[in-house]
């Protein structure tokens, strides 16, 4: 599915969310407080863009991103080449989030944007984050959720389960990927419970930060 899309995969991002996306990449790179050198680890890293806002924010970074998804990873290294940062700074691999091929205690800092939700096995995944952080490293994720202002809410329901899809079918020209989309998100645990799974994973000072009114959420945690 995620190789189905890969060409539209960002236009269709921006699209869908106005714009937006841009703006909560940043936010959670800032949240990640990445020191200088910093090595970084971008999990489902798709086509790279939250790769290359850590580079942008941290010149000095090395950051490796890791994703399943073959297509998406050319699409992300053709975005390298025509930014002339094929020179190593980022590498992309493909790779099993639930099998990170990273050494222990490598990062300083990992990320993931848009992605844990479609990891078969989240909890696997979180411990194998844990394991390639260094003690006190920070993790960022975001993910999508629900806004809590009961009006806005319905309106944006509305609009995530009936119009997105819609949009999304015509534009990427696959049935299924943009239905998909609504269904994962209903199925991810609220902020609460995952911030808890976080807590009970390796990880402390966890926080859920809901961003433009809860349509997405911010979890920064800290490697014990």
């Amino acid at each position: 599915m995620f190789d189905g899309i890969a060409r539209r995969y960002d236009f269709l991002n921006h699209f869908l969310s106005a714009g937006l996306d841009t703006r909560w990449r940043a936010r959670a790179i800032r949240d990640a407080a990445l020191p200088p050198d910093a090595r970084v680890l971008d999990l489902c890293t798709g086509t790279a863009d939250l790769a290359l806002a850590a580079l942008h924010a941290q010149p000095s970074a090395r950051v490796i991103g890791v994703d399943f998804a073959a297509a998406m990873l050319r699409v992300g290294l053709d975005k390298l080449r025509a930014r002339s940062l094929d020179d190593g700074r980022i590498t992309l691999i493909r790779g099993d989030a639930t099998n990170i091929p990273v050494g222990t205690a490598w990062a300083d800092a990992a990320t993931i944007g848009f992605g844990i939700r479609n990891v078969a096995r989240p909890e696997a995944a979180l411990a194998e984050l844990a394991r390639v952080l260094k003690p006190g490293g920070r993790l960022v994720i975001l993910e999508f959720g629900e806004p809590r202002i009961p009006g806005i809410r319905t309106l944006y329901s509305w609009y995530f389960r009936f119009v997105l899809p819609k949009l999304g079918s015509i534009v990427s020209k696959h049935d299924s990927a943009y239905s998909y989309l609504p269904a994962s998100v209903g199925a991810f645990p609220p902020p609460a419970v995952f911030a808890a799974t976080l807590s009970s994973h390796g990880f402390r000072e966890v926080r859920a930060v809901p961003l433009t009114l809860g349509i997405v959420y911010l979890y920064v945690a800290v490697r014990a």
